[in-house]
């Protein structure tokens, strides 16, 4: 059997690898993708860069410079001169604003105009190499060596398939690893001060999550319910803590989303989004099936026999109830949902495996005992 370091070394250079690859593919790259979704992203971005924080307001009027007309041009798209018409904005009163929450426009406004996509992507896959590093030098036995490292070079492959589907999901991403991490902290570690720490930057990052993709709400699930159980359940002072220091960083992080939400739609409660996507549940076996016929399917029964193994053994039952909740919630909401994507599950999926990753290292018997109860 290889020693630990080798096997450490070993994986660490196939996600190296897997990285190198995504690298190659994502050299051809170009911003025009024929996909509304990313029209209006950059949109953003532009509005954030020509505009600076007044960039939050998204009414198609501030187009005066074109710029969005010329990409709807660039893409083919019929009605590109009609502002009436611009995809993916939603008519609120008087105007028309972008649907989407402002993060990812802010994050591909960090970078120079007309080379946004591929360095946004290789920020994100870089994390996510980062995060599989982590979790190779933080396992300890061989079999959760080699587990990490396949779960990482997965992660790392899901950032340009599916992922490049939507910038929204590269940002996302990054989240779901470090959220993992964090989770496994909060959920674990034996010292109040550092499960408290993580909490509010789990929070935190939660939030902000929202502004990518307004579905990552649902992240939030597990980890409010499954808190809030435990701080009723042992009334301390350290799990009320927790969960108050949870919700505090996330409503923090909630900010921009809000602040978008006040200034696009009218009040900080409402929507931008359009009928389609604010239509009531109505779940369809068809819907069903085009998630459980691809890459998804599968990952989801991993990540669900994965929860349910952990709970079954009793061992980081904090983390595995987070994960198993996610997992009711977000099916229960997109599998009910009318419009199905090759990657509307891949955040919570990739949430999920991260965080039942990281929470399975620490074996001391402190951990299995305050979090198996």
């Amino acid at each position: 059997m290889l020693k630990p370091w080798i096997l450490r070394l070993l994986f660490c250079l196939l996600c190296a690898g897997i990285l190198g690859s995504n690298f190659w593919t994502m050299r051809n790259w170009t911003e025009r993708t024929g996909v509304y979704d990313d029209i209006c992203y950059l949109r953003q971005a532009h509005l954030f860069q020509r505009f600076g924080l007044s960039g939050f307001d998204t009414n198609i009027d501030r187009d005066d410079d074109r710029y969005f007309a010329t990409l709807a041009r660039e893409i083919g798209y019929e009605a590109w001169d009609n502002s009436a018409r611009a995809p993916c904005h939603t008519q609120i009163g008087e105007k028309h604003v972008i649907q989407y929450p402002p993060g990812t426009g802010l994050a591909l406004s960090v970078f120079p105009a007309g080379f946004q996509r591929i360095p946004l992507y290789a920020v994100a896959n870089f994390f996510v190499f980062l995060a599989a590093v982590l979790a190779i030098y933080s396992a300890r036995r061989p079999h959760e060596i080699a587990g990490s490292g396949v779960v990482g070079m997965a992660a790392i492959y899901f950032m340009v398939n599916p992922s490049k589907a939507s910038y929204s999901m590269a940002p996302t991403m990054i989240v779901c690893a470090v959220v993992g991490f964090l989770t496994a902290i909060m959920a674990n570690d034996p010292r109040s001060s550092r499960r408290n720490t993580a909490a509010a930057a789990a929070g935190m990052f939660m939030g902000l999550a929202v502004s990518f993709r307004l579905p990552n709400l649902l992240l939030s699930a597990g980890y409010f319910l499954a808190l809030l159980a435990l701080a009723a359940r042992s009334a301390k002072l350290d799990d009320v803590m927790r969960l108050a220091l949870f919700g505090v960083a996330y409503l923090v992080g909630l900010v921009p989303t809000l602040v978008s939400n006040a200034i696009n739609a009218g009040s900080v409660i409402a929507t931008t989004y359009g009928a389609v996507d604010a239509t009531p549940p109505d779940f369809s076996f068809s819907i069903a099936w085009q998630y459980f016929s691809d890459m998804q399917g599968a990952l989801t029964l991993l990540v669900v026999t994965w929860s349910i193994v952990a709970l079954a053994a009793n061992i980081r039952k904090t983390a595995a109830s987070i994960v198993a909740i996610n997992i009711v919630v977000n099916l229960g909401f997109f599998l009910t949902h009318p419009i199905s994507t090759p990657y509307y599950l891949m955040p919570f999926l990739l949430l999920s495996m991260w965080t039942l990753l990281f929470s399975f290292f620490n074996d001391s018997d402190e951990g299995r005992v305050r979090y198996a109860r």
